[in-house]
């Protein structure tokens, strides 16, 4: 190997080593952000990681977390998304993407005002899958489900013309009063559960 190519190789060598000192440096830096509750701090630094690293699955599901906190909710539904191509069986990336979904749905931006259905069915999906991954035992999963369809049957309400959508509309609020009474099963002193079933009664009883 002649002179030249000895610094070739060298000066690859190095910036190989700088590269993944740098790739470790903001995957640490995140992490210890995230650990100090400083989620703006910690998503800045995970953002940086390269994709291709051997724990980049972790860094994800820290990454869609710290979005989450931030408020940052379209963000946080891309970071899950691609968790859940590396992780599909991970409950608890459906479980926050449905989450930040269904803050989109009930807050959304104007460009996003017409989707706001859509965002509802893909929070109430994602939540569905969670607790097929994770058991019926998961009485959070059950809770924000049922609040999922709650605030879908709410929103179905105000566009009801015929007695179809009436009809359909009742069926999701129905599906609401059925997770409230699993969770129920499992935790019968839930006072905030018993008021979410009154909150849904008085709705149903508004549309006949």
């Amino acid at each position: 190997m002649n002179y030249f190519k000895k610094i070739a190789a060298l000066f690859l060598f190095l910036s190989v080593s700088v590269s993944t000192f740098a790739q470790g440096n903001f995957e640490k830096m995140g992490m210890q952000a995230f650990l100090k509750y400083d989620y703006k701090t910690a998503a800045a630094q995970l953002e940086k990681v390269d994709s291709n690293g051997p724990n980049y699955a972790n860094v994800l599901k820290t990454l869609g977390y710290s979005y989450f906190q931030c408020g940052d909710f379209e963000k946080a539904i891309t970071a899950y998304s691609n968790l859940i191509v590396l992780k599909p069986n991970d409950y608890s990336a459906y479980y926050y993407r449905g989450k930040a979904r269904l803050n989109i749905a009930n807050a959304p931006k104007e460009s996003l005002n017409q989707m706001r259905e859509s965002f509802y069915t893909s929070a109430i999906k994602d939540f569905s899958k969670a607790i097929e991954i994770n058991g019926e035992e998961d009485t959070q999963i059950l809770q924000n489900r049922g609040i999922a369809y709650k605030d879908y049957a709410i929103f179905k309400s105000y566009k009801i013309k015929k007695s179809t959508e009436k009809a359909a509309c009742l069926a999701i609020f129905n599906n609401a009063t059925n997770d409230f009474k699993k969770v129920l099963t499992l935790q019968p002193s839930r006072k905030d559960i018993l008021d979410l079933m009154d909150y849904v009664k008085a709705q149903v009883a508004s549309l006949k």
